[in-house]
């Protein structure tokens, strides 16, 4: 395979002379787990590592290589293990606030061209979920795509009302439902899916992502676990990977996220939230917070029946949220950077001693 097979193109290859120096080549992280990597070359898949000058420059976990990551490596062991010693800028890519308390990004891949973002038509359907994943991907420029899947667990008019309740909700995205077990819908799935383009399975755990993939790859590739009594599957992705179907379309399969905090999002949000974005323009005034504002285009939609309320409340909630988690980001980079010039300071002065 020639690394254009699997996505480095043009894009890419005009960065090439800053990021890689002499002795050094092009490969795709096509796994990540803690700090083990898998890189791809025009070859085949080989361990590596960072090297200590990579790391030192380190800023943040942003700057951390992810599964789809374009990186300049060097070999060595003959060949069979890399060290990486930079990163390529980014087309797009999916992020999230680091689950739990602290307050901090968490890269889930990059350089993904569309995100299949799946759920279950039975007890996982849930579209607050779905509005967070969509502003998730909107946030990294990546094409969305909602995936129904299980369809075989309900009725076609429950299936209907399920796909009547996501246009009521504003939601633009296309939508595709399918079902693993009866095989209806995925036809139309895979005509979607093109050689040389990277796709990323989203959802939580036990939708059946890994399910479709094996479907996709054509044999049961990838361990999936037994359902339950509900008919709903089981977690059984443990890491990240980037996968290459025979026919050159390319996977990241993720783990189900039980956490989906947004941190800086805003303009994921207003890509998730078009028709709110498209109101607010007619706003009296432009800084229109569309909470209590005379003049507001948005709250005057609400009460003409034009906006639902449900939907504006989820906005509101979910900018609040990236609002307050970004400042909380920012006061944290404001502190880290003064203590490292503190740092300095003393190192500068005991070398004076």
């Amino acid at each position: 395979m020639k690394l254009s097979d699997f996505g480095f193109d043009r894009w890419f290859a005009a960065h090439t002379g800053d990021i890689c120096r002499e002795g050094q080549e092009i490969a795709r992280v096509s796994a990540v787990d803690r700090n083990s990597f898998l890189v791809r070359n025009e070859n085949g898949e080989l361990p590596a590592e960072l090297s200590g000058k990579f790391l030192y420059a380190v800023d943040s976990p942003v700057d951390m290589p992810c599964v789809g990551d374009w990186v300049a490596v060097q070999y060595y062991n003959e060949g069979a293990s890399a060290i990486i010693n930079g990163l390529f800028p980014r087309k797009s890519f999916l992020r999230r606030k680091s689950a739990g308390a602290a307050v901090d990004y968490q890269m889930i891949a990059a350089n993904i061209d569309t995100a299949f973002i799946i759920q279950s038509c039975h007890f996982d359907f849930n579209l607050p979920r779905l509005n967070r994943y969509l502003a998730m991907v909107a946030d990294g420029d990546v094409e969305p795509v909602v995936i129904l899947a299980k369809t075989d667990l309900i009725s076609s008019d429950e299936l209907n009302e399920k796909l009547a309740a996501v246009r009521e909700a504003g939601i633009t995205a296309r939508v595709i439902t399918l079902s693993n077990l009866t095989g209806e819908g995925c036809d139309k799935f895979r005509q979607m899916l093109q050689p040389g383009r990277t796709c990323c399975l989203l959802g939580s755990s036990g939708v059946g992502k890994t399910t479709l993939l094996n479907r996709m790859i054509g044999r049961d590739e990838l361990y999936t676990g037994a359902v339950s009594g509900t008919g709903e599957g089981k977690h059984t992705t443990t890491r990240r990977q980037l996968i290459i179907l025979d026919n050159g379309v390319m996977f990241i399969d993720t783990p189900g996220m039980r956490e989906l905090g947004l941190l800086g999002a805003g303009e994921g949000l207003d890509k998730g939230f078009e028709d709110i974005l498209e109101l607010s323009k007619t706003c009296r005034y432009t800084d229109c917070t569309h909470t209590q504002e005379s003049g507001c285009a948005v709250l005057a939609a609400i009460a003409g029946g034009e906006l639902g309320r449900e939907r504006y409340s989820g906005y509101l909630k979910l900018r609040k949220e990236s609002e307050y988690h970004e400042m909380s980001y920012l006061e944290k980079r404001k502190k880290e950077r003064e203590f490292g010039r503190f740092v300095k300071k003393v190192k500068k002065d005991m070398n004076k001693w």
